[in-house]
């Protein structure tokens, strides 16, 4: 062979030895490739758990999480909202491992808990499990996490505090907690997240200050508070945030100071502050070019409005709502797309120039301008009550033709966001009008012939353009008239339905409600809490109002009434959102007031439905014409008070002297209903006899109160609960359903009250708890059922017996006043009584006990005294101050409140948690009622609007004493030497209270409670007692008594012995006396 050929044969073997090399190689090459990546089989494995944790009832991993990047959990087609997206890095062992990192499951309303098993997923970053239904807490187990950057809980049944270990996170960016049930502080370890760039805490229950940690958080770019009950001021430390570009708070219960540095920052594109109690002053300078959301609603703004805000370049929506500012907008102002200046005081002409532009939603109602007579209404403006005008018509609808009622009507009935329904009853039929208009704009007002609505606001954070403010329900309502409920009409910040031309006089307002945009199908939209605050006639009614609450479930009617009187022709209802409840349930954007329909009747509702025609008069005839109704309506009044009275009399009085006629109920059936009044029944024992529980066969339980045959009140007491209980309705007063009068026997039928007494529940063994926000309501309840008895009712009353077992609390811890026994007519003409002083020690107002000189000041008395036990849980009778300095309850308070230490005040039961402004502002209604003198005590109306913060209070309130110095009589050189009369003792001591309204107390514990006492004889068989004054020894009083065996002295204070009650003596005090060393 020879040699060439030897060359070939060797070229040709490498040349194929190389080619099977390449498809070897090539082959090698195709297999890798064509092998996909999977998941790590140890994350398969915790996916399991997680879904078991989570409460998942279809897992199904027949295809890899991964490569389909979703995590199938459902058999159905996914629906609106929902997100099961998973994300992986397959970078790892040569792309064939993937781990995951980004973990979605949202609006599933998943049962179950936080999975600690996430902490198995080593390199997750993301975690969002916002809209379920999940509860527990945060599991520490996550912070072993390395890569783990955000955390989205929203919107879940999360509780208990925020733990503390979260600031082991300390790679975290995102942390969002909103709408929640969070409760606690915010933890000062927060602070140790110093990669955060968005906090959310909105909608949880947290209380306390912001901690100062927190301004580490130097990379801060969104930060959330809304909803939430904190206190203390809003920190400093934000205005030093530079990069926060949006900031969120409202209705956080932070207060003043606001500081001034946040409005200068320069990244902020969204800030928004409302229903405060902060004192800003005038509007601050705004300097940031790239500000586009502005809201400062509700926050007591004064002055103008600074011409910068109409320059900034970049601003949408410019909210300054229901403030206090003044002035006029300028001519040449060019107003933000959306522009809100309800509520406030500005005055002037904005009809020329460019503020008004088609482009723009502006709401001017509910203030001062000046209208042309030329002026037009024009869609997206609203003009509602924008006027200065006199005329009413002209004030309420400046841009309309208006200006004259040419009739009157007597009935409004509207079905609110529908179309027209009838109605039909056993009184016939009844049109409630439509108002599905298709208005679209977020500043709106609209009027037909003698009625219309105003509506602002715009749904912010719904990225939807144009909102509507109608909904309508695909599911049928639980209602008697369930086409009222199919369509209602919703605001995102106030609704004002109103009528004109309505005849003067006393109306009975129905406002039909359903919750028909939540469901309850989905166990997340549960979560969803809607709150808003409704007004009747320019007063709050009912604040915080749920309908969800209200009627337990959505798709069910609620209706709630409320009798008001027109004294102008026109009535007002406006619901408001104060910033409060959820806004991203189902989804973002979901908040404001919502309401069904709204009916308005005369209160007699005999005429309810046929409006009263009245021909066209002139303004004389229409001046007379009132004047004569005026004069008719109270002379109809009067006439009808001694008639009913009367009647009432002769009825229960003479015709049943003889036992042969009987009252509404009779002994038997009363029998049958209390078991005969068997003593497991009892309930309670009053001044006027025992309390029995008891069942009516239609299953009605009631409250019969037997009146002692004893009774040194007898049948004139009864007949006057019967003369004035009878004719009153309120929510917060007792019901009563009748009475039996049968030969001597007397006996009160009253509605029973679940939660007996509000003493019981504060200081017995009820087991009641009553947190801060059901103690405010109470307090608020009995304060407005007394401003109802003394300024609203026909007849003015005074109850002169206002203490804690006189307030009975129903199922939902409402409170209504009750036993009226000791209550009486006050004639209109008399500045005060002069009667036998009837009351309880403790509570009786020192000029009422001392000389019996009665007026409605003397429940206001009794109501700080009440009131102060509801702050601090303690009893007025049986409190005795550890400090010398302090004689009782009401003084110790009031050395507190000097030294501004409110929360000592404050019951150790509500555990630090209670909103601080509600506390202070309650603290001090408390101490001014309670003042010594009765013109320094306000009426209930104004301690009504002093508790719901419409009222400022004076903050250096007098000192109330222990028990006034009216109670220490007067000075020396104004009694001389007379003494007091003989049986003076005996008006005080010798109301037939029976012992539940005494105190059984030793001598000794008494004798802790005051100062050294002196005894001087007189030559006329009397003793003056005397006692150098404490302070500055500026007054000198003495008091003269009879000489008695049974006076015994504590110090300073006079007291009766009488009775043995349990091995004590019962002790009822005569005076604290105050005296020089004379």
């Amino acid at each position: 062979m020879s040699a060439a050929y030897k060359l070939m044969i060797m070229s040709r073997s490498r040349l194929f030895s190389s080619l099977l090399s390449v498809l070897t190689l090539i082959y090698l090459v195709c297999t890798v490739l064509s092998a996909s990546p999977s998941l790590h089989p140890d994350e398969v494995e915790a996916l399991k758990d997680i879904a078991l944790t989570l409460g998942v009832k279809h897992l199904n991993l027949s295809e890899d999480p991964c490569l389909t990047k979703t995590l199938v959990i459902t058999q159905d087609v996914l629906k609106e909202g929902q997100n099961s997206t998973i994300r992986c890095d397959c970078h790892f062992n040569n792309n064939n491992t993937c781990h995951i990192t980004h973990f979605v499951l949202k609006t599933f309303s998943l049962p179950g808990r936080l999975p600690p098993e996430f902490s198995k997923l080593r390199y997750l970053e993301f975690i969002d499990l916002c809209r379920n239904y999940l509860y527990g807490s945060i599991p520490m187990e996550w912070a072993s996490l390395p890569y783990l950057k955000s955390i989205s809980v929203c919107a879940n049944r999360l509780t208990g505090d925020i733990p503390k270990g979260l600031g082991k996170f300390i790679n975290l960016t995102q942390l969002g907690l909103e709408a929640n049930q969070f409760s606690g502080t915010i933890p000062k370890e927060l602070g140790n997240l110093v990669n955060l760039e968005g906090l959310a805490f909105s909608s949880n229950q947290l209380v306390g200050g912001v901690p100062k940690t927190l301004a580490r958080l130097k990379k801060l770019t969104n930060l959330r508070f809304s909803d939430n009950r904190l206190n203390g001021s809003i920190p400093e430390f934000i205005g030093n945030l530079s990069k926060l570009q949006r900031l969120e708070l409202y209705a956080s219960g932070l207060k003043d100071p606001i500081p001034y540095s946040i409005f200068r920052l320069e990244n902020l594109i969204d800030l928004r502050i409302s229903d405060t109690a902060a004192g800003l002053g005038q509007v601050p300078l705004i300097t940031s070019k790239s500000l586009k959301f502005l809201v400062l609603r509700n926050m007591n703004l004064t002055g103008p409005i600074p011409t910068s805000l109409w320059d900034l370049p970049n601003l949408m929506t410019l909210d300054l709502s229901f403030n206090r500012l003044t002035g006029e907008v300028p001519a040449d102002a060019s107003a933000p797309k959306y522009t809100y200046l309800a509520g406030n005081m500005l005055s002037g002409k904005v009809e020329s120039g460019p503020f008004l532009t088609a482009s723009t939603n502006i709401d001017l109602s509910y203030n001062n301008f000046t209208w042309s007579q030329s002026c037009k209404e024009r869609n997206n403006i609203n003009t509602y009550a924008s006027s200065r005008s006199t005329n009413s018509l002209t004030r309420l609808l400046p841009c309309s033709a208006i200006n004259l009622c040419q009739n009157y009507n007597r009935s409004l009935h509207i079905n609110c966001g529908g179309p027209d329904v009838t109605i039909e009853n056993s009184r016939g039929r009844f049109l409630y009008e439509g108002d599905n208009y298709g208005l679209t704009g977020s500043a709106t007002n609209y009027y037909g012939k003698n009625w219309g609505f105003s509506n602002t606001g715009d749904f912010m954070d719904d990225a939807i353009t144009e909102d509507t403010y109608t909904v309508s329900s695909e599911s049928a309502v639980s209602a008697k008239y369930p086409d009222l409920y199919q369509n209602a009409r919703r605001s995102p910040l106030s609704l004002a339905y109103f009528a004109i031309c309505f005849e003067n006089g006393s109306y009975n307002v129905k406002l039909h409600f359903a919750e028909i945009q939540f469901s309850d199908e989905e166990p997340f939209s549960r979560l969803a809490k809607r709150v808003f605050n409704i007004y009747v006639q320019g007063k709050l009614i009912w604040e915080d109002f749920s309908i969800r609450e209200e009627a337990n479930g959505t798709h069910k009617e609620v209706i709630k009434e409320v009798n008001t009187t027109v004294t102008d022709n026109t009535l007002e209802i406006r619901l408001y959102w104060a910033g409060k409840g959820t806004t991203i349930i189902p989804k973002r954007g979901n908040y404001g007031s919502l309401i069904s329909a709204i009916s308005v009747c005369p209160s007699s509702e005999s005429e309810c439905g046929v409006p009263v025609q009245i021909h066209p008069v002139t303004k004389q005839q229409h001046k007379q014409r009132k004047y004569h109704l005026i004069l008719g309506i109270a002379a109809l009044i009067v006439s009808l008070s001694f008639l009913i009275l009367g009647a009432l009399y002769w009825r229960i009085c003479v015709s049943n002297a003889d036992g042969e006629k009987r009252g509404s109920f009779s002994l038997r059936q009363l029998k049958v209903a209390t078991d005969d009044f068997n003593p497991l029944n009892k309930i309670g024992e009053g001044g006027f006899g025992s309390v029995y529980k008891g069942r009516l066969p239609n299953g009605t339980l009631i409250a019969v109160k037997k009146l002692s045959s004893k009774s040194c009140q007898g049948n004139k007491e009864f007949i006057n609960e019967i003369g004035i209980i009878a004719c009153l309705q309120h929510p917060n007063l007792v019901k009563l359903y009748g009475c039996c009068v049968e030969k001597t026997q007397l006996l009160l039928v009253y509605e029973y009250l679940e939660n007996n007494c509000l003493a019981d529940a504060l200081f017995g063994r009820s087991g009641l708890k009553l947190d801060w926000r059901t103690r405010h309501k109470i307090c608020l309840g009995i304060a407005r059922g007394l401003a109802f008895l003394h300024e609203d009712s026909a007849v003015k009353i005074i109850h002169r017996d206002i203490k804690g077992t006189n307030i009975l609390l129903d199922k939902d811890l409402n409170s209504k006043i009750s036993d009226f026994g000791l209550a009486r007519l006050h004639e209109d003409d008399q500045s005060h009584i002069t009667t036998r002083v009837a009351g309880t020690i403790g509570y009786m107002a020192p000029e009422y006990a001392m000389r019996g000189h009665l007026t409605e000041k003397a429940d206001v008395y009794s109501f700080g005294v009440v009131a102060m036990e509801i702050v601090s849980g303690k009893s007025n009778a049986n409190y005795t101050p550890d400090n010398e300095c302090c004689v009782g309850l009401l003084d110790w308070a009031f050395v507190l409140q000097k030294k501004g230490a409110f929360d000592e005040i404050l019951d150790p039961k509500l555990e630090g948690v209670f909103d601080v402004m509600e506390a202070e502002r309650m603290i001090k209604v408390s101490l001014l009622c309670s003042s010594k003198s009765p013109t320094l005590r306000p009426t209930m109306s104004e301690v009504v609007k002093m508790l719901e913060g419409e009222t400022e209070i004076e903050e250096i309130i007098s000192d109330p004493g222990a028990y006034g110095d009216e109670l220490r009589f007067k000075k020396t050189a104004e009694i001389g030497s007379s003494s007091l009369p003989s049986d003076y003792l005996v008006s005080i001591t010798s109301s037939c209270e029976s012992a539940y309204d005494l105190y059984p107390l030793s001598p000794d514990q008494l004798c802790r409670r005051y100062h050294p006492l002196r005894r001087k004889e007189h030559h006329d068989d009397t003793s003056r007692w005397l006692r150098p004054e404490l302070d500055n020894g500026a007054y000198i009083a003495a008091l003269l008594l009879p000489q008695r065996d049974d006076f015994e002295v504590c110090d300073s204070v006079i007291f009766w012995l009488s009775s043995i009650i349990s091995g004590q003596r019962e002790i009822r005090q005569i005076a604290d006396i105050k005296n020089s060393d004379d």
